[in-house]
């Protein structure tokens, strides 16, 4: 990651009163590792919430929406997203 990067991130919310097993859980992290396999990726879970972030490549929003709304989570409606196009202006490396 370097200053003039372009990348997306995903803010996942838990719906309210959704239930999700463990193979919901599952499949959505087999559907994110089939994503880092061809995109720069990071995610993880939040501490102290339900829910979750990952930044990650796209070619536009348009890609990066398609590859949020694959997620088994997001399609079988137990979280939502909020979608931000972010431009990396400043990393620890520079």
């Amino acid at each position: 990651m370097k200053s003039g990067d372009k990348y997306f991130v995903r803010i996942d919310s838990k719906v309210e009163n959704a239930i999700s097993s463990k193979d919901d859980f599952d499949n959505h992290i087999a559907y994110l590792k089939e994503v880092a396999k061809t995109s720069t990726f990071y995610g993880g879970g939040f501490a102290n919430k339900d829910g979750g972030m990952i930044i990650f490549k796209a070619i536009n929003i348009e890609h990066a929406k398609k590859i949020a709304d694959g997620d088994p989570l997001i399609k079988n409606k137990l979280y939502t997203y909020d979608l931000y196009e972010w431009n990396v202006l400043l990393t620890s490396q520079e």
